[in-house]
């Protein structure tokens, strides 16, 4: 298939809310210094390119290829609704920067990033945050979310429509029921605006944790609702413009048979 060439000014922007890029360079940074990186969607490239200043052996993914792509990161058109180009157990890390709720199936997009990472390979995911509780105040006045502000335009679809906005215990399930496991929770920025919403942060956390205990049906559940009331509640998801979620897959090396 003859992959579809955008012709625009050759130049990389970062398509996501500021500061994101930072954020999740320093994440990987610190987690690893070399290794396969995906990055999907690369938009045009502006990523990738940090990839590449940094040592990694880069990679990016989208429908469409910019002409704003750097020559040297192997690029593979890919629709994140489906399956993946790559085989399994390629990737050290997959980043999916500001992707997620652009699709039509987040949790198969999931389950291709589990298939194509190595063995605790780790996801880098970022996304609005319409948990925080700025986002559900616009919900509550508004029947709309922050970064979704108004509605889509369904006589004129577009690829960039926010058409999956997903909230923290929507994603914290889909990863944990796609063989990953959280191990971080970050944010991009935390604006002054997010800051007056404070005084509700206390309230509606208590109001939560009680719901949440009234409807669990064991002592299993009430641990487990508990533990995601203290992430749902953490500073990043409470008052954070996106969410970034590191998480690893659970799937081990395999080892080969003893002979005998």
């Amino acid at each position: 298939m003859a992959i579809e060439i955008i012709k625009e000014p050759k130049v990389s922007r970062e398509s996501a809310a500021g500061n994101t890029h930072n954020k999740v360079y320093a994440l990987l940074k610190n987690s690893t210094k070399s290794g396969k990186v995906l990055d999907i969607p690369c938009g045009s490239g502006a990523f990738l390119r940090r990839l590449l200043d940094g040592g990694y052996a880069t990679y990016g993914a989208d429908l469409v290829q910019h002409e704003a792509l750097p020559d040297a990161a192997e690029f593979m058109s890919a629709d994140m609704n489906r399956t993946l180009p790559y085989e399994d157990a390629t990737f050290d890390v997959v980043v999916s920067i500001e992707g997620i709720e652009h699709i039509k199936r987040p949790f198969d997009f999931i389950s291709e990033c589990n298939r194509i990472l190595k063995p605790n390979g780790m996801l880098i995911l970022t996304t609005p945050n319409i948990s925080s509780l700025r986002s559900r105040w616009r919900w509550f006045l508004t029947g709309f979310h922050n970064k979704g502000k108004l509605p889509l335009d369904d006589n004129d679809p577009q690829p960039r429509h926010h058409i999956n906005l997903l909230s923290f215990p929507q994603l914290r399930y889909m990863l944990h029921t796609s063989g990953f496991q959280i191990t971080a929770i970050h944010s991009n920025r935390i604006k002054l605006a997010s800051l007056l919403y404070l005084p509700c942060w206390p309230v509606s956390r208590l109001i939560t944790s009680l719901v949440c205990k009234k409807g669990a049906k064991n002592g299993t559940q009430d641990t487990l609702f508990r533990h995601i009331t203290r992430q749902l509640y953490s500073f990043d998801v409470a008052f954070g413009e996106s969410l970034i979620l590191v998480a690893h897959n659970t799937r081990q090396q395999s080892v080969p048979p003893v002979s005998d």
